[in-house]
């Protein structure tokens, strides 16, 4: 304020003005959107009516700090009396059904009242998610019709336990290990990326080939899709090196997606860093052994990848039970084996990486045992991970791409353990 005082300027102008600014653009670019739906029918408010409106609201926050709070009551029951009124003339003159419009106008009005009240960052960050929402209005349906009713119930059944259990469960370390409220929150987020990709596969299916299924299907779970994928080599013989190359890209999406988990659940980074080196070698290496097939890359319809939706009460218990297991397991080894307790724990890969990764992390950032450890112990689970696609693949594939597995992934796992092994000399 000093700066403007000094130029000579009133600080509640350049206030009035700067919120005056915010409204416009916020108007402007919610109704940009609702402009551009001319293309497509008639509209009943465009780019004027929503900046006037967003206008407005920040002119009615602003009276009201002299006038009192009354005003905006006053105000806004004319603005939802003008937003019923368009409703109404919508589905019964012009015989349109949706009140998007409506409801949107509203929202500006509010957003407006928002900034008036210094709320100015609120506003402007719903805005951008309401104008996301508005735009992607094709994709949204797509989305939602991709969903069966089993999905969206086991969705909506694990959303209502999760946030009903998060609130009540105490902030608190049980045993020096285990803090119930954040590994819900652990397990929610876990679902959330799984989810979006199994959303991507539900979506796309296999026509995108299988090294698309494989890629994405990693993230969701690794080795479902590799047991699906490995299903399909049966079919016909021609169909083994492009399944390989899906499983050997499911496996990268794995490796990437313990990174993004370590990081989760340490923010600071500290044990996403210690493993970065190692797991990008294997990394690295599995991308330079899928390149080698690139010449049979192809977009071979596969059909339906049989895997579970992960935003199921059942998904999310098995992984909740697998991490807070080889949590539990984990402290008490270390305290018993010391070190070497924790890298056992690494065996946990073979039912869930991702379940080992969580806890060794959480350890990690309860202090229990050091970020070292901790990243040891997840790239461990990485490799054994990764072996256990030659298992799977014997298991679900046939006879040939057992066998190139077994190539493959042995050459992954021996170069992740010398580069671990570097790493930890170094």
């Amino acid at each position: 304020m000093g700066i403007i005082e000094d130029f000579g300027f009133d600080p509640v102008f350049m206030d009035f003005m700067k919120k005056l600014a915010i409204a416009f653009l916020i108007g402007i670019m919610v109704g940009i959107e609702r402009e551009h739906r001319t293309t497509e029918h008639e509209i009943f408010a465009g780019v004027r009516t929503y900046s006037i409106t967003c206008i407005t609201g920040m002119l009615t926050a602003f009276v009201s700090e002299a006038t009192g709070v009354g005003f905006v009551y006053v105000v806004a029951l004319f603005f939802g009396a003008i937003c019923s009124i368009i409703t109404y003339a919508k589905i019964f003159l012009f015989k349109r059904i949706g009140v998007t419009s409506p409801i949107s106008l509203f929202f500006i009005f509010v957003m407006g009242v928002l900034v008036g009240y210094n709320y100015g960052l609120f506003a402007i960050t719903s805005s951008i998610v309401v104008a996301f929402l508005l735009v992607q209005k094709k994709p949204l349906h797509q989305f939602a019709g991709n969903l069966t009713k089993e999905e969206i119930y086991n969705a909506i059944q694990f959303l209502a336990v999760a946030f009903i259990l998060y609130p009540v469960m105490p902030d608190k370390e049980f045993f020096g290990v285990i803090n119930f409220r954040s590994a819900i929150l652990i397990v929610i987020l876990v679902s959330l990326i799984s989810f979006l990709s199994y959303i991507l596969l539900r979506k796309f299916g296999t026509k995108r080939g299988i090294n698309y299924s494989g890629f994405v299907g990693g993230f969701v779970e690794s080795e479902s899709t590799t047991v699906a994928l490995a299903g399909f080599s049966k079919r016909a013989e021609e169909m083994v090196d492009p399944v390989l190359t899906g499983i050997l890209l499911c496996n990268i999406s794995m490796l990437i997606r313990n990174l993004v988990l370590a990081l989760i659940v340490d923010p600071t980074g500290q044990t996403t860093l210690y493993m970065l080196p190692p797991q990008a070698v294997i990394i690295l290496v599995s991308i330079i052994i899928a390149l080698k097939h690139n010449k049979k890359f192809c977009p071979i319809d596969g059909g339906e990848l049989k895997i579970e939706s992960p935003f199921s009460l059942g998904q999310a218990f098995k992984f909740g039970v697998a991490f807070t297991l080889i949590l539990v397991i984990g402290s008490f080894a270390y305290k018993i084996a010391g070190t070497a307790g924790i890298y056992a724990t690494a065996l946990g890969a073979f039912v869930s990486s991702s379940g080992v990764i969580v806890s060794v992390t959480l350890l990690a950032v309860s202090e229990n045992i050091s970020y070292a450890t901790a990243a040891n112990t997840a790239v461990l689970a990485s490799l054994i991970s990764t072996v256990n696609k030659i298992l799977l693949s014997k298991i679900s594939g046939s006879s040939s791409l057992f066998s190139l597995a077994r190539n493959n992934f042995g050459i992954i796992a021996v170069i992740g353990a010398l580069a671990l092994l570097l790493w930890n000399v170094i």
